[in-house]
């Protein structure tokens, strides 16, 4: 395991609706994990595993039934005052999946990156709030006529770039990126990815990168998460869990990737995982090889 202090921690949480009645929904079952400062922690699970209801109680959208969420050393159950819940939301930002919905469009690009600046007063002046939109534009590869556009007048990447600046804008440590890449067109993704990678390393940002594309997570991401039914049932490096998947269901996931090698693809064979719900709450997350853990 990394010997660094973990930014985040997340300990048994649970996120249950409509608990103790018959519509109860166990949307999050249970699940822990550890992000450390400088890497992409990569959330991957299909549609209603329980990953984008993660992301959202780790930035306080959600207040979970039950566990822990820790950040930087305080627990995000603790009873903050409004300046530490200033503090919390200034470095913990999220971007969306939909560039779309997120933005107001009856907002100027300038005041919606600048919103954050405003509410945690990070400009002395109108001239100095300017420069920073003007700086965060450029540094998501747009430029500063942007600034005094509407939403509508964009694409669906530069809609995108607009969300990650404003998540930018308050000099965030930490960043959620709920599937930030799967409203947009293939041959868009890939520039915002890269864009993500290097404002990682040039800002010194660690990432929560919540997808359930495969192919694209394992080249963003340090250690990846297998998420299925509200539970992670399978963690570990990157490159080891796409060398060696030991989970029927990771296996499943992996040998649905298309890959444009006609060859491989007349072969390719699909393993068909079906899950038994009495059998996964019982599954443990057990460490089986260094940096390797499996439900069992």
């Amino acid at each position: 395991m990394n010997d660094k202090t973990p930014i985040l921690q997340v300990k048994n949480l649970k996120q249950y609706y409509y608990p103790g009645t018959d519509k109860e929904i166990k949307a999050v079952n249970d699940v822990s994990f550890e992000i450390y400062p400088g890497e992409t922690f990569g959330l991957v699970g299909e549609s209603g595993s329980g990953k984008s209801t993660i992301g959202r109680a780790i930035v306080n959208l959600y207040q979970p039934t039950s566990g822990e969420i820790i950040f930087q050393g305080k627990s995000l159950s603790s009873n903050y005052n409004q300046k530490e819940r200033l503090k919390f939301h200034k470095e913990i930002q999220m971007i969306f999946q939909d560039p779309y919905a997120s933005l107001n469009p009856r907002m100027k690009v300038r005041d919606i990156i600048a919103e954050g600046i405003d509410i945690h007063q990070l400009a002395k002046s109108k001239e100095e709030r300017d420069e920073k939109v003007n700086q965060l534009l450029k540094d998501v590869g747009l430029n500063s006529d942007h600034a005094s556009r509407y939403p509508h007048e964009f694409s669906g990447g530069q809609r995108q770039r607009i969300g990650i600046a404003r998540a930018l804008a308050v000099e965030p440590k930490f960043i959620v990126a709920d599937e930030p890449i799967s409203a947009l067109d293939v041959s868009i993704q890939a520039q915002v990815v890269n864009l993500l990678q290097e404002l990682k390393e040039s800002k010194g940002l660690t990432y929560l990168f919540i997808a359930h594309d495969l192919s694209m997570v394992k080249y963003v991401s340090d250690r990846i998460a297998i998420m299925n039914r509200g539970r992670i049932l399978e963690l570990a490096d990157a490159e080891e869990l796409y060398a060696n998947p030991i989970h029927a269901y990771t296996q499943s996931l992996l040998s649905a990737i298309p890959l444009p090698d006609p060859d491989y693809e007349r072969q390719r064979q699909r393993i068909h995982y079906q899950a038994n719900p009495e059998i996964l709450n019982k599954e443990v997350l057990t460490q089986v090889k260094p940096n390797h853990w499996v439900a069992q």
